[in-house]
């Protein structure tokens, strides 16, 4: 051990945690994760009720904070996530691994300090990027809006940082659990808006004037979500302490240190940047869909806030389990890929494809055939008609949930690897599908369908992105047994088929809605929600038991311990 990597008199690296089950860390997850999905549903519809989910205030929202999570994919999600969980999974595994973390630690955080504070003051470019027919006033809000929102950039990145280092001593549940506290605080802030200035039904033509958005209610809505981010990255200092860490600064280190972590960030730096330019294509699609619709006089049409909740939406079950599962996968096939262990790391990805699958065509089955009650349950407020049309763009998306989860699977086995050079280079035809489609779309569909085209765009390059990626991972660790995954797809798509089809059938039986009672509605649309997902659920369980489909039971076993535990 060299002088450098010595640790000084007294400190020895924090104990290693013991390995769980891959069942039980994705329960600890996802438990966090429904509960903070659950108040996110909250913050949502809440979020909706003061400024709308279509027109002039919403849609400059919208922009501002799409903003900081498209820098957050490129910076952290894209950047931090590709190195931080094998270098410190690797660095955790050596004698004085410590003073590397702390020094990858340090350099995170303070580097997105200052990308922070110069994004920030480039509000105005981004605003002008993500936008297209908008006259000066919406632009104006937008960027107001964005000077509060783009901060959370640094405490997104300080999230992540700190959330990663968590993962890879496998405290799971921290990371999960942090953003609940997120959407308490962004609840309170809409809280206190509400009750100050109403909601958007009362004051629509008043909250698309601009000139009526002063310093305080603009603070109320983008301020308060920004103090949010802030309470969900400084929390993980707590579990971070009580596991054994302890961050010290450390700015230098020897030579070459840190090199394989630069040469990885670099590459997976590009491709995220690739995939952004499809957002951006997308978001300026979505935007100009919306400027058309409002220019007409039609707020049904769905524009860029539209896009957004049905991202939202789209994104909660494959966060709920499928980021719970992958994120177990991640720290095993770093652990793997460091001791140059391929057929342990060949199962793992082989493992990891099929239960991601088993779990997406499941979700998807439950996001097409009950979209109109997910959509109403999420944007109370709104008309029928928005539900509709935000349901259209919910659907598009649906239909690559099954790659979405493959293709982070995937991504996952490079970054383990540490060839983020290969991602990087098959995001490019990627990009291409994803940004050619869209246009093509734009150009032979109806402006109403715009947004719900660049959705669909966007699930049919996740296929290309599997395709390519899944070619060149059975290049590096071996065949992925296709011919059982074929085998098991096939039976899960006809279990998801018929689970679906139900729930579809099902739902046309609901009683007519009362438009004038939203209330009843509401209610209407929970009632159904809370009985067919659950008997959807069921019914898919006990057909993929019947098909012999193992992955069924796999991560259900933890949670039926647990309640045998408890009823005992």
């Amino acid at each position: 051990m060299t002088e450098d990597n010595a640790m000084p008199p007294g400190v020895e690296d924090p104990p290693q945690p013991r390995v769980r089950s891959l069942g039980r860390n994705t329960l600890v997850m996802a438990s966090g994760t429904l509960v903070s999905r659950g108040l996110g549903f909250i913050r949502n519809a809440m979020l909706v009720a003061a400024i709308g989910a279509t027109g002039i205030a919403a849609d400059a929202y919208d922009v501002a904070n799409k903003i900081p999570n498209t820098l957050y994919a490129i910076v952290a999600a894209g950047v931090l996530n590709a190195v931080l969980v094998p270098q410190i999974v690797r660095a955790f595994g050596r004698p004085g691994g410590k003073r590397t973390v702390d020094r990858i630690v340090t350099l995170g955080i303070f580097g997105s300090l200052g990308l922070t504070v110069l994004f920030t003051l480039a509000a105005p470019v981004f605003v002008n990027i993500y936008t297209q027919g908008w006259d000066a006033p919406q632009r104006d809000l937008a960027i107001a809006f964005a000077f509060w929102c783009i901060p959370q950039l640094f405490f997104y990145s300080t999230y992540t940082i700190l959330g990663q280092v968590l993962n890879a001593r496998e405290q799971f549940g921290p990371y999960m659990w942090a953003p609940v506290l997120n959407n308490v605080v962004s609840i309170a802030g809409l809280t206190v808006f509400l009750a100050m200035y109403g909601g958007y039904a009362t004051h629509a033509g008043q909250f698309d004037d601009s000139t009526w958005w002063t310093a305080l209610p603009t603070w109320l809505i983008a301020g308060t979500a920004t103090l949010g981010i802030a309470a969900q990255a400084l929390i993980l200092i707590w579990p971070l302490a009580r596991g054994g860490y302890r961050w010290s600064f450390v700015w230098r280190g020897p030579k070459g240190e840190l090199s394989g972590v630069t040469t990885v960030a670099g590459w997976a730096l590009g491709a995220v940047l690739l995939d952004q330019v499809g957002v951006v294509v997308a978001t300026r699609i979505a935007s100009e869909a919306g400027a058309v619709g409002s220019a007409a006089g039609d707020t049904a049409v769905a524009g860029n806030a539209a896009y957004f909740n049905a991202m939202m939406l789209y994104l909660l079950p494959h966060s709920l389990i499928i980021v719970s599962l992958i994120t177990a996968l991640a720290t095993t096939m770093s652990r793997h890929a460091a001791a140059k262990d391929t057929e342990s790391l060949r199962l793992t990805v082989v493992r990891g494809m099929r239960v991601v699958t088993v779990f997406g065509l499941w979700s998807t089955a439950v996001l097409i055939a009950l979209a109109p009650a997910i959509v109403r349950i999420a944007l109370p407020t709104v008309s029928d008609d928005v539900v509709r049309s935000v349901s259209y763009v919910l659907i598009a998306l649906a239909q690559g949930g099954v790659f979405l989860a493959l293709l982070g699977v995937f991504k996952n086995v490079f970054f383990a690897l540490e060839d983020a050079k290969a991602v990087f280079y098959i995001q490019i035809p990627v990009t291409i599908a994803w940004v050619g489609l869209m246009l093509l779309l734009q150009q032979a569909l109806d402006p109403y369908w715009w947004t719900a085209g660049a959705a669909f765009a966007l699930s049919l390059s996740n296929v290309v992105g599997v395709v390519m990626r899944g070619a060149a991972v059975r290049r590096r660790v071996g065949r992925l047994e296709l011919g059982a995954y074929a085998w098991l797809g096939t039976r899960a798509l006809l279990a998801a088929g018929v689970s679906g089809g139900v729930g579809w059938s099902l739902l046309r039986f609901i009683p007519e809605i009362d438009l004038d009672d939203r209330m009843h509605t509401l209610l209407v649309s929970f009632g159904a929600l809370a009985v067919l997902i659950p008997l959807m659920g069921v019914l898919y369980w006990a057909l993929l038991r019947v098909l012999r489909v193992p992955e069924a039971s796999e991560l259900v076993a933890p949670l039926t311990r647990r309640l045998r535990r408890t009823v005992r």
